[in-house]
């Protein structure tokens, strides 16, 4: 038994990160040494958006995580249906599609 909690990870997750943070854009750049992903939160008519977080990762933890994220899709899936994406031409919609709001 103490053999298998030396193998185990505590994992803490503070009150601040659990809330987690809300991005519609991710931008995913590379080097020959690690991968970049901003997560961006664009708002309607605002033409200027922020980085809300930043992860950097070793080339062989980005291939787990596309691993990880792709095997979490297909179990949401077979759970919950296709997820429908929109086939969007180049560039982000800054409008999101819908009508303009008056004040």
């Amino acid at each position: 038994m103490e053999e298998q909690n030396e193998n185990q990870l505590s994992i803490e997750l503070s009150e601040e990160v659990s809330e987690g943070i809300y991005s519609n854009l991710a931008i995913i750049t590379h080097s020959s040494s690690e991968f970049v992903l901003d997560f961006i939160r664009v708002m309607p008519g605002v033409p200027k958006a922020k980085v809300k977080s930043r992860i950097i990762l070793t080339p062989e933890h980005a291939k787990r995580l596309l691993s990880a994220l792709s095997d979490n899709v297909e179990k949401f899936e077979a759970a919950n249906g296709r997820i429908k994406t929109q086939q969007e031409p180049s560039g982000f919609p800054m409008n999101f599609g819908g009508t303009v709001g008056q004040a």
